[in-house]
């Protein structure tokens, strides 16, 4: 009798299987081990086999779950905490990059003719993001701030919002104190000279 007992604990699944199968349950990370467990699970005559493939599954199917999640309610929804995010972040890139074109022009002359030719001019270890991420998060691909150059003493520069539209109500311009007794060349509205 304790014979027959001893048989049937050596057709089931160890522990450790099923441990694989939990770490499945990791973002990212656990669809190695929900592979694995979900091949294990098939190939296993054991018992407790469709269980550890149904638990790889599970597994793969979470951080599909959260990725899907995450990729929605910070690139494809509009309205909400991540446009609120992404505008304050737009709102302190502008300001930043007020004073990058103000020391190309004081190095080169003139105000850039766009931010591509901007970028061109930067070092490489210098970090100024010259990347709207509202028209970005709406396109889906990295999109420069709206920048036009107004003769050659004057540029706008802004965010054009969720309608991607310049000069209108829900663009971000920056917020700039008048340097060197208003010497910036910072237009902030579309009827300014």
């Amino acid at each position: 009798m304790t014979h027959k007992a001893d048989n049937t604990n050596t057709d089931k699944l160890g522990v450790f299987p099923f441990v694989v199968g939990g770490m499945s349950f990791i973002p990212l990370l656990g669809v190695v081990f929900g592979l694995i467990a979900l091949v294990w699970g098939l190939v296993s005559a054991k018992r407790g086999g469709k269980l550890l493939a149904a638990m790889g599954a599970a597994g793969i199917a979470f951080t599909v779950l959260i990725y899907s999640a995450l990729f929605y309610f910070g690139f494809a929804q509009r309205g909400g905490v991540y446009d609120d995010l992404r505008g304050q972040m737009a709102q302190n890139n502008l300001d930043s990059l007020v004073s990058t074109i103000e020391s190309y022009q004081v190095q080169h002359g003139q105000y850039p003719a766009s931010l591509a030719a901007l970028q061109d001019t930067l070092p490489q270890e210098r970090s100024i993001i010259l990347f709207d991420p509202l028209t970005s998060a709406i396109s889906g691909q990295p999109e420069y701030f709206f920048y036009q150059r107004v003769g050659e003493r004057q540029y706008h520069l802004r965010s054009l919002g969720a309608d991607g539209k310049p000069f209108t109500d829900d663009d971000i311009v920056p917020h700039m104190p008048a340097q060197n007794g208003g010497n910036s060349g910072l237009l902030r509205d579309a009827t300014a000279p």
